[in-house]
C-alpha cells in the first residue's frame, strides 16, 4: 500500500480564551495521495483553514495543536521542534495564500524573492538560482518571463501576482501543497487559468495539494476528493463527482443545492440553509449542525455522530447509522 503524503489522524485544535478552551478543530481526520488533489470546503468558520495552518506548523499561539497528529509520506510532523519544521516548511510542504499581496514584499523584485527561496531550500548558484527562478516564471504563464523577474509586485495584476506566488510554492519542488483560497479575488476566466495550473501540478510533479475553498464551482472543476467540513468535523468526504452528485448529509445536500444551474428551471427556487455556523464558545452538543437540520431527531442532540462508510463516501450523519432508529430518506431535500 502507497504511503499517502499527508495523513492526518484525529486531529484536534484549540484556542486558549478566558471563557476556557475554544475547539475549532475536533477529530478531524483524511489522508492526500501523491498527484491528488482534495478540496476542502465549507462555510466561513468551519475550519478549513485552520487545518491548512496545522498541517504546516502555523498554528501561534493561543492556539495549539491538542491532540491527534499529522504525517507527512510516514514522518510524524506535528510534534517536531520549530528549527525542524521551518526546514520542511517551503521545502516539502508549500502555502499559497489567499491574498499574494500579503505573500510578497513590495520592496523587493519578484526574481530576488524567488532567488532567495530557491537558494534556502536548494544548493544552487545564484545565476543558476536566476534562471530557475525565470523558468519558474514560464512554467506558471507569465510572459516575458526573463524581463518581469526584476518587476516589483505592484508591477503585476491580481491574477499574475497569484501565478508568482505559485511559482514560488513550487520553487523547492515540495511534496504536498496547501492552498488556501487561491482563486477568490480573482476574474473568472483568470480563476479557470489558476485552477488548470494547480491541476497540472499535481499531474506533472505528482504534488499532493490540499485546496482550501468555499466555492463548489472550484471543488468540482479541480479536486479528485471533497472534504465537506462543518464546525470543526468533516461532515462528508468522498470523490468529488459522488459528492458533488449525490450528498449524504443534509449539509453537503444543502451546500449543493444552493448553487444555481445553467440548465435548471429559472422558477426553481434554490435551496437556503436557516441559520448559520456556530460560534466556537457555543458549539451545541450532538451533532453540531442539529440546529439547522430539518431531519435532526432525539440521538442528533445529544450523540456526536462518527463516520460512517456508505458506498464510495463517507458521512457523519446519525441518518445513514444502520442501527439508528431514524434511517435516511432515499433522497434528501433541504
Amino acid at each position: 500500500m502507497n504511503t499517502p503524503v499527508l495523513d492526518v489522524r484525529d486531529l484536534h485544535v484549540e484556542f486558549a480564551s478566558r471563557r476556557g478552551a475554544l475547539h475549532a478543530i475536533n477529530g478531524v481526520s483524511f489522508a492526500i495521495a501523491r498527484g491528488e488533489v482534495l478540496g476542502v470546503v465549507g462555510e466561513s468558520g468551519a475550519g478549513k483553514s485552520v487545518t491548512g495552518l496545522a498541517a504546516i506548523g502555523l498554528i501561534d499561539p493561543p492556539g495549539r495543536i491538542s491532540g491527534g497528529e499529522i504525517n507527512l509520506s510516514g514522518q510524524r510532523i506535528d510534534n517536531l521542534p520549530p528549527r525542524e519544521m521551518r526546514r520542511i516548511r517551503g521545502k516539502r510542504i508549500a502555502m499559497i495564500f489567499q491574498d499574494p499581496l500579503t505573500s510578497l514584499d513590495p520592496l523587493y523584485r519578484i526574481g530576488d524573492q524567488l532567488v532567495e527561496t530557491i537558494r534556502t531550500h536548494l544548493t544552487l548558484s545564484e545565476s543558476a538560482a536566476r534562471k530557475r527562478a525565470i523558468d519558474l516564471l514560464a512554467e506558471v504563464g507569465i510572459p516575458a518571463p526573463d524581463k518581469r523577474v526584476d518587476a516589483y509586485p505592484h508591477e503585476f495584476s491580481g491574477g499574475m501576482r497569484q501565478r508568482v506566488v505559485i511559482a514560488l510554492a513550487i520553487a523547492a519542488e515540495p511534496e504536498l501543497i496547501i492552498a488556501d483560497e487561491p482563486t477568490t479575488a480573482l476574474d473568472v476566466s483568470v480563476q479557470a487559468q489558476i485552477i488548470a495550473l494547480i491541476k497540472r501540478l499535481g499531474r506533472d510533479h505528482g504534488t499532493a495539494v490540499m485546496l482550501v475553498t468555499h466555492d463548489m464551482g472550484v471543488i468540482a472543476e479541480t479536486s479528485d476528493r471533497v472534504a465537506v467540513m462543518y464546525s470543526g468535523r468533516i461532515a462528508e468526504i468522498g470523490p468529488v463527482r459522488d459528492v458533488v452528485q449525490h450528498p449524504l448529509h443534509p449539509y453537503a445536500k444543502g451546500l449543493m443545492g444552493a448553487i444555481p444551474t445553467l440548465t435548471g428551471d429559472a422558477s426553481q427556487r434554490l435551496v437556503q440553509i436557516p441559520g448559520s455556523m456556530p460560534r466556537l464558545s457555543a458549539i451545541p452538543a450532538g451533532c453540531a449542525f442539529h440546529p439547522r437540520c430539518s431531519f435532526a431527531f432525539d440521538r442528533c442532540r445529544s450523540e456526536r455522530p462518527e463516520p460512517i462508510a456508505v458506498g464510495p463516501q463517507r458521512v457523519a450523519c446519525h441518518l445513514h447509522d444502520p442501527a439508528s432508529p431514524v434511517r435516511a430518506p432515499v433522497e434528501i431535500t433541504a
